[in-house]
């Protein structure tokens, strides 16, 4: 019998597989094939070789998931860019509309009562969760509204757990809001979201825009009326 050939059985009755054996001794798959034909292999043997088959299968798995996980991104990355890049600058007519269309998703808008009557007054009360929302709502308030910012006011409602101090100047450096028109900060889940939103997806809590103008305010829901009609 050859020394390889001698060499590749005990190599292969340890449990080594082809891949192994072709590495080590330099003998052409093929050729170990006709080899180890009618071979028993002892279970250790199979049982190594299987579990080495296994670890290589799970390698080639999660090499395979990174790739395409990295591909995902890639594309996803390159469409956001892309789409970004369709915005472009914001006419007025559409920082007018957008505006609205804010209010309408989530500014206040129920009558206001006292004593079980409705009552004339109203103030406009803008209130989320994200900056740049925030941000772009008071660029409508400024640009569009021309409403004086000694009428801008804020109010912030933070959780327990969070830096108010921290808090107070992010959310002034976002809006531009001086400290002094901030109103007292709140601290905890407000009633309305309750049991809705866990604490930890609002990092910077939830900060309110509130201008007391009521002929804003109506012309505000007038516009609203007209983006409904259409």
């Amino acid at each position: 019998m050859r020394s390889d050939k001698f060499k590749a059985y005990k190599l292969r009755v340890n449990g080594r597989s082809y891949n192994e054996i072709t590495r080590l001794l330099n003998v052409p798959k093929s050729t170990l094939s006709n080899w180890f034909t009618g071979l028993v292999l002892p279970d250790e043997a199979k049982a190594r070789i299987n579990k080495r088959g296994n670890q290589k299968a799970i390698s080639a798995l999660i090499k395979r998931n990174i790739a395409q996980t990295h591909n995902a991104e890639k594309r996803a990355s390159q469409t956001r860019t892309s789409a970004f890049r369709d915005i472009g600058a914001l006419s007025q007519r559409e920082l007018f509309l957008i505006g609205s269309a804010l209010y309408w998703a989530e500014g206040y808008k129920k009558p206001m009562m006292r004593k079980g009557r409705v009552i004339t007054s109203h103030y406009i009360g803008f209130t989320n969760s994200d900056p740049k929302l925030i941000a772009l709502f008071l660029r409508f308030i400024r640009e569009i509204c021309k409403v004086p910012e000694e009428k801008i006011k804020a109010n912030l409602r933070i959780f327990e757990h969070q830096n108010e101090a921290y808090l107070l100047d992010f959310w002034q450096k976002i809006s531009r809001i001086p400290i002094s028109k901030f109103g007292k900060v709140y601290k905890g889940v407000s009633i309305s979201s309750q049991g809705k939103k866990p604490y930890n997806t609002l990092p910077y809590g939830t900060f309110q825009v509130r201008i007391g103008d009521t002929a804003l305010y109506h012309r505000i829901m007038g516009w609203i009326d007209g983006l409904a009609q259409n």
